[in-house]
């Protein structure tokens, strides 16, 4: 083992969402130095960049760690994908580059739960900092922060006709589902740039790497964290197939992720004693939470054809294609800009629900092939329900001590009857929007599940036998005080000392949307923590 006798201030494993935000934010100190630690590569290959290139990066073995989870009952046995970054930025440089904030009841439900500081007011200002909000000035958005979003650039015909059907179900259009008001219908915010996806490694890392106070380690797997006692002191890490062992003079961050945090605690000795004894690891810190708790918003397609030729199914091919590329060129525009969700819908699965429960995911495209994302030959459109606050909950843990093996991710969705109730419910919602008058004279009949699924019974076979995740895992370091956390409200690991988890698996819940949005606004107020805990240690 190559030990390296540079010491750094704070060690952040991982690259992602959480780490180039804080990388950036601990770094305006110049006095302050960090080392991130990135397992995978640069950020270089131009489908990063070209929105539309989500189709291509959300399976792409070289920009994605590929996860699935095991085999379950409840989804009749299916391993399902759990796409996650393996590149600089993470899964903000593959994902669907969609902003939502989620709901002011999410944060306040976390405070509720015993984390001070966590309530949607204290947390609104950070949403705030991070963001430079393009379309308006509203008090509730950020106009000064490096992440740029904005409402996309292009719209459809087909689905500002779908906007049209849902408020004749009783849905209004909403102009900005981030403002605290979340139920309606209208099209995604995007973290793009002048037609170019706008991940973290774009709008934090990349202008912090010029301080010196920062350094930048790719292709450094990182195999586990090394205690003195409880103490947190090295990171050992895989670079070029040498393992290389690191030192931290504060503390060392981990913003691996939902996967591979709690991986990392359990290879490193922290984790339930039973698991870790049965993979021959030494026991530091007995902690039942580490990989508990997993959370996802599990969500089912349905499609139907379409008679006018109007739909991304036919604009992009022959060309039709052709002509979008160059003007996509010219002027970073068109369809090549769409988000991998281009209209949003956010609804009650049912009156007596406080708050909407169900998301849509509305595109005017249908696919053949959702894993390769291979359109159908004929018009299509697609509305994909989820329930955003499911009650099922899952696990992650180590199938063995080797930290090159993924571990076991276990689901267990649609194992709570509620969240059966719930999307069911979305998907007779759904059915009701697509029969609406509005779409009568574009919508030639439903595909899947078909009209032959009426009884519950046959809603729940379609979803259980079609439905994927949305991409969104969360909860496996859960945030909290009480026996099954994992990391205070400051996200200190419970039980040792200098380490720390900031990533979207310190959520104790899930928030109702998309969580990329929520996992910046997690490293952007945890950055500030850190600065103020380490005035009080000095």
């Amino acid at each position: 083992m190559q030990e390296i006798k540079e010491e750094f201030d704070y060690i952040i494993v991982g690259a992602g969402s959480a780490g180039c935000t804080l990388a950036s934010r601990l770094t305006e100190d110049r006095s302050r130095t960090v080392l991130l630690l990135e397992a995978g590569g640069t950020d270089k290959n131009p489908w990063i960049h070209i929105p539309v290139g989500y189709v291509k990066t959300l399976d792409m073995p070289g920009l994605n760690w590929r996860f699935e989870t095991e085999p379950e009952e409840h989804t009749y046995n299916r391993g399902i994908p759990i796409p996650r970054g393996r590149v600089l930025g993470g899964s903000s440089s593959i994902n669907g580059m969609v902003y939502v904030r989620g709901q002011p009841l999410d944060y306040d439900t976390w405070s509720q739960l015993g984390n001070r500081g966590w309530s949607y007011e204290a947390i609104l200002p950070y949403f705030k900092k991070s963001e430079n909000y393009e379309s308006s000035k509203q008090p509730w958005r950020g106009s000064s922060g490096p992440l740029v979003t904005s409402e996309g650039s292009e719209k459809a015909e087909l689905l500002d006709v779908v906007m049209d059907a849902a408020e004749e179900c009783g849905f209004p259009k909403n102009p900005d589902y981030n403002s605290g008001e979340q139920e309606g219908f209208g099209y995604f915010q995007v973290t793009q740039k002048n037609g170019r996806r706008w991940s973290t490694a774009k709008a934090f890392l990349e202008p912090a790497l010029s301080r010196r106070n920062l350094r930048l380690e790719i292709n450094a797997h990182t195999l586990k964290v090394l205690f003195d006692g409880i103490k947190a002191k090295a990171v050992m890490y895989n670079q070029g197939g040498i393992d290389k062992k690191i030192f931290a003079r504060y503390e060392i961050i981990l913003c691996a992720g939902t996967i591979q945090s709690p991986q990392i605690l359990e290879l490193s000795g922290v984790g339930a004693p039973d698991i870790l004894r049965a993979q021959n690891i030494d026991v530091v810190k007995s902690l039942s939470g580490v990989g508990e708790n997993y959370q996802d918003h599990y969500m089912v397609r349905q499609t139907w054809k379409v008679k006018k030729r109007i739909t991304l199914n036919e604009q992009t091919r022959g060309l039709y294609l052709a002509k979008e590329i160059i003007r996509y060129a010219v002027t970073r525009k068109g369809i090549m800009t769409f988000p991998g969700g281009i209209l949003a819908g956010f609804v009650r699965s049912r009156p007596e629900v406080a708050t909407p429960d169900i998301q849509y995911h509305i595109v005017h495209a249908s696919f053949k092939d959702v894993k390769k994302r291979i359109f159908d030959k004929h018009p299509g459109m697609t509305i994909a329900p989820c329930q955003m606050r499911p009650d099922s909950r899952g696990s992650i843990h180590i199938r063995a001590p080797d930290p090159m093996l993924s571990p076991a991710i276990r689901g267990n969705f649609l194992s709570e009857e509620n969240d059966r109730r719930t999307i069911i419910d979305g998907m007779k919602i759904a059915r009701n929007i697509a029969t609406a008058m509005a779409l009568r004279d574009y919508v030639e009949c439903e595909l899947e599940p078909g009209l032959e699924v009426q009884s519950d019974d046959e809603w729940l076979d379609f979803a259980r036998a079609r439905g994927n995740t949305v991409y969104h895992p969360i909860g496996t370091c859960k945030m909290g005080s009480d026996i099954n956390s994992v990391v205070d409200d400051r996200l200190r690991v419970h039980g040792v000392t200098s380490l720390r988890v900031v990533d979207a698996s310190i959520m104790p819940t899930l928030v109702s949307g998309n969580t990329n949005a929520a996992t910046i606004m997690i490293a952007e107020k945890a950055s500030d923590m850190i600065k103020e805990d380490e005035k009080k240690a000095t």
